[in-house]
């Protein structure tokens, strides 16, 4: 029997729904451990006692159900294995596969004696599409690929060697990415290849034949320059500077529509800029984080580690999973890197650094805290070994050690 790495973080976030007929959807890139989820929820299932008969699993991928494409072959799959009136957990893998599923699906939930659960990876299933097409009963479980203490812990799961400097496994993650699968390599080159394979499979099956796509080049002329400023402020007006600026005429719109497609693919997420003295979201500009950082890696021969947006995209990434809703605080000509919320009253005033071992660095890591007024907690996430200042009402935290630890901001 196959062992299964448990990824906690999204078991807790579904757990209260095991038994509910709400449906349950998996979204996120692809090859980023969403039917390994599926998997150990039937396994947890089973462990408290859940028959056979009871779970259906559907990989839609398989060979054996290759040619299941349409809703009425998809209904006549799932009832010849309904052996009884019993309570059934119904798992859908990759549904995406099946015209009007949701037809089918929904049909299913309302008989009241299903748990559902789907996961899927192409841009129509990703996108808000399905709040109407589910008829607003299904709750999103979006998943990331690993974070570094996954990353590390699911080394361990492995019996693959760790390096005894912790700093130096956080280097690799950066570089070698947290897609599972690149784990069962040894070589750089070969998780390399590896993530350049996950990337043609989401170009070739998510997006290049989107409809909305009309110019492919240009569309990878836009997705490179994205991927390549990830951190950084962006607006459709400087993408569109860029392209004129190399001689590509194009159209604002198409320009906006291209970046959806990366977002609804989770190749990108968006950041949105917040305006702490007005109190709101500043509109046309955004910065972009990548889903995983071996995504530039795959995409560019620079290896080289610019530790600025690095840094930020693996705290995003982190505190994402962890539930926060992320935006950047923008007060007057000043930036803070994050405002973190959750829940009621959790909030947060993030910077991210390599270091402050300088004044100059000092003082403009810490002057967009002095600007704020509200008195919420102040983090300083640093990835050097040793936090060389302490400040009052400012936490000096290794951003290392934070993640390693399964750490919460509080």
């Amino acid at each position: 029997m196959e062992k299964l790495y448990k990824r906690e973080d999204y078991l807790n976030k579904i757990r209260g729904f095991y038994d509910d007929t709400m449906i349950k959807v998996i979204t996120g890139i692809r090859r980023c451990g969403k039917s390994y989820l599926l998997k150990t929820v039937i396994e947890e299932l089973k462990d408290k006692g859940v028959k056979d008969k009871d779970i259906i699993y559907i990989e839609l991928d398989r060979k054996e159900y290759k040619d299941v494409k349409t809703s009425k072959e998809l209904e006549k799959l799932i009832d010849d294995l309904i052996k009884d009136n019993d309570f059934k957990y119904l798992f859908i893998d990759e549904v995406e596969n099946v015209s009007d599923f949701e037809s089918v699906v929904n049909a299913y939930r309302e008989e009241g004696n299903f748990s559902i659960f789907l996961t899927g990876s192409n841009s129509y299933l990703l996108s808000g599409e399905l709040v109407t097409k589910l008829t607003g009963r299904y709750i999103e479980i979006e998943m990331l690929p690993l974070n570094f203490y996954e990353y590390v812990d699911m080394k361990k799961f492995l019996n693959k060697s760790i390096n005894s400097n912790i700093y130096l496994e956080f280097e690799e993650f950066i570089r070698n990415g947290g897609f599972p699968g690149s784990l069962y390599y040894e070589k750089y080159e070969d998780k390399l290849l590896y993530t350049r394979n996950v990337i043609g499979q989401i170009f070739d099956k998510d997006i290049k034949s989107h409809k909305k796509i009309k110019d492919k080049d240009l569309f990878e002329v836009i997705q490179n320059f994205v991927v390549n400023n990830f951190g950084s402020v962006i607006s459709v007006g400087s993408i569109y500077d860029y392209l004129i600026g190399q001689k590509i005429n194009v159209d604002r719109r198409t320009i906006k529509t291209y970046i959806e497609i990366l977002e609804n693919a989770k190749i990108i997420y968006s950041c949105d800029l917040f305006d702490m003295k007005s109190k709101k979201v500043i509109d046309r500009e955004k910065k972009y984080y990548l889903a995983d950082l071996s995504i530039y890696y795959a995409l560019n021969t620079d290896n080289r580690i610019n530790y600025g947006p690095v840094l930020e995209n693996v705290l995003f990434s982190y505190l994402k999973t962890k539930g926060y809703s992320l935006s950047v605080g923008r007060i007057g000509n000043l930036e803070c890197d994050f405002i973190a919320r959750r829940g009621v009253d959790e909030y947060f005033y993030i910077q991210v650094t390599k270091n402050i071992d300088d004044e100059k660095t000092a003082e403009r890591e810490y002057k967009p805290f002095y600007k704020i007024k509200e008195m919420y907690p102040r983090y300083l996430f640093v990835s050097d070994l040793v936090l060389q200042r302490n400040v009052e009402g400012i936490k000096n935290v290794n951003i290392v050690d934070f993640i390693y630890n399964k750490e919460d901001l509080k």
